[in-house]
């Protein structure tokens, strides 16, 4: 995709169809008092992040680097009290 645009609401509310039409082939991303609020994107582009988001891997797609990295991965201990959250847990 190419450059980002950025438009106030304002100005996407004057010219929607344009920025419709921008969409399809780069992210519009629509701001509010100066702040961004939403992306307007392709459904294509949509969908295609919809799948990566859902997207789970076979163990044997994985490489032995992965594997370790997983195996060896540690709990920074900030976040150690969610281990208590699973005492008790059943599925």
């Amino acid at each position: 995709m190419d450059k980002i645009v950025t438009v106030s609401s304002a100005e996407f509310h004057h010219n929607i169809g344009r920025y419709q039409d921008m969409a399809l082939t780069k992210p519009v991303v629509i701001t509010k008092n100066g702040r961004e609020r939403t992306v307007l994107l392709s459904a294509e582009e949509y969908a295609r992040l919809k799948r990566r988001d859902r997207r789970a891997l076979a163990l044997s797609e994985l490489s032995e680097e992965q594997i370790t990295a997983i195996r060896d991965a540690k709990v920074p201990e900030q976040f150690a009290y969610l281990d208590d959250l699973l005492t008790d847990w059943t599925p």
